[in-house]
Formats: structure tokens, sequence, C-alpha cells
């Protein structure tokens, strides 16, 4: 069933003549996990922010059609009221740290104390999220004093925290080394495994292809393209509109123009790479040099 549901959504953002968002169409079911992919300029942002009502409510512009979520339309709810079924992770983790708070504890709370959440429930709850994102050993010390990585585990627990039934992405590895991104990554799996629903902006595909069960290709503000991790990330159409590949799919790509690639489908992780080149025959002893 559709959690997520935009029909012929099309946004322009004030005082601008170009459409950020061109008759967009896209139903997202309960608990999956759904990747946006696209080069600079494609509207994947601004997808985010109209999903986590940013659009209208807060940047204004021109929306048409319709931006439902969990039965209920964007258009016809509050911003305060909207955001506790959808959480928006930015790309800067340090952008979401309320800075009004001393320990990470503390600030896991605060959004809940702000809507008047019983401290029984509060503790709970932030016990439970520290838990399941692995940050317990994190409750006492000052979110500032954190690595990137480590931030932003504290904004996706803080978001967990606040139970949305759908969690918005954009880009949250974006400015983290290889060991920040395997611990946003590995927090990111433990919520799709409880039942998130999660749509997820990021550039980084051999990640994507480990977790999606879907993704769509964004391109001028429309969806180029749209499906199964393999089919999407291997489609000749991205590297022909500019979009960023795994370095696994081109070289095979080239492989298979020489002969070389015996699978049918192309790879994008490593772990693909390697069976399929593993099919590959080597030079027969005759034709090896004394």
């Amino acid at each position: 069933m559709a959690i997520v549901n935009l029909q012929n959504v099309t946004y322009k953002y004030p005082l601008t003549e170009s459409l950020a968002l061109n008759n967009i169409n896209l139903q997202v079911n309960e608990g999956e996990f759904v990747a946006i992919v696209g080069p600079n300029g494609a509207g994947k942002s601004t997808l985010c922010y109209t999903l986590a009502g940013f659009v209208p409510h807060f940047f204004k512009g021109e929306l048409t059609g319709m931006v439902e979520v969990a039965g209920v339309e964007s258009q016809k709810s509050k911003l305060h009221e909207w955001v506790l079924n959808v959480g928006l992770a930015f790309q800067n983790p340090f952008n979401q740290i309320s800075g009004a708070k001393y320990t990470v504890y503390e600030e896991l709370a605060f959004g809940l104390e702000n809507i008047g959440i019983p401290r029984d429930e509060i503790k709970i709850r932030v016990e439970d999220a520290m838990s399941l994102t692995g940050i317990r050993d994190l409750a006492d010390r000052s979110p500032y004093s954190l690595s990137g990585g480590q931030q932003q585990r504290v904004a996706l627990t803080s978001i967990l925290v606040m139970q949305p039934k759908v969690l918005v992405l954009d880009e949250p590895t974006s400015q983290m080394d290889p060991i920040g991104t395997r611990e946003v990554f590995g927090v990111i799996r433990q919520m799709a495994h409880r039942g998130l629903t999660v749509i997820l902006v990021e550039h980084k595909v051999e990640w994507i292809a480990n977790f999606a069960d879907r993704v769509v290709a964004l391109k001028d503000g429309s969806i180029l393209l749209e499906g199964t991790p393999s089919e999407v990330l291997t489609s000749d159409l991205l590297a022909e509109n500019g979009f960023g590949i795994s370095r696994y799919t081109s070289v095979a790509r080239k492989a298979k123009a020489q002969g070389l690639w015996k699978k049918e489908r192309l790879p994008v992780t490593l772990d693909e790479a390697v069976e399929g080149f593993a099919l590959t025959p080597g030079p027969s002893p005759e034709g090896r040099g004394e």
C-alpha cells in the first residue's frame, strides 16, 4: 500500500521562471526503501523539501498537483502537523543540532519536550532510539564534540525518536569520509529493517545498490527512469545524461564492448564485478609467452 503518493506535482520557486519539479508522479509503499539519483540541478533537494512539507509551507512558490503522505495532503495540513509524519535529514548534520542543549541525550529529548510528550515516554523513546542507532556511548557527550559521522547519527536518532512514518534523507553522507559513511548507512539499515519508509537522495551508487528496493532517476525536475537498482544504475541513459555511475559499471561496459564481460547485466558493486569477471576465461596455456 502506498504511503507516499505524488500525482502530477509541479513546482516553481518564487521569482523564477523555470520549473524545479515538472509533473512528478511517484508512489512509495510502506516500508519501501527508495533512492533518488540525479545530476546537480535535477530537483532532488526540492523533491525532499516537497515531501517534508517545506514546499509550499516555507519556501512558498507555485505548487500544483497532489502531495499525500499517509492519506493526508500537504496543502491541507499545517507544517507543524506534517513534520510529525515526515522526518527530514539534511546534508550537514550541524544544521540540525538545536544548540539549546549540552548533551546528546538532552538533544534527542528536545523535540519530544516541545510537543508535550510525557517524561516517562521520552525516556523510553530516547533509550530505544539510541540503542537502535548505536549511540548510547555518546549520550553524555556534547553534540559539538562529535565527528561528522557521529553528528549525523545523532541527527538521524533525533528524527527517529519523533516516530515519523517516512524518513527523507537529502545526501546525508555527502560531507563524510568512508568511516562516517559506513556509520550513517548502518543507522539507515537499522531504520529500514524496523519497517520505516525511507526515501534517500544519494550520489554514492554502490551504497544505493546494496540498500535500495527501487531507484528513481531525476533530470531537469522530471523522472527520467525508475526501476530496480540494477536496472537503473547500469542504464545507458544515466551516462548519456550526466549522472554519476559506478566505476565498476564503467569498466564492465568497456569490457563488454571487447567481449570480455559475459554476464547479461552490468555490475554496480565490487562484489558484482568480481563475480562477473571471474566468469571471463583467461588466456590458454598455448597463448602464454615462455
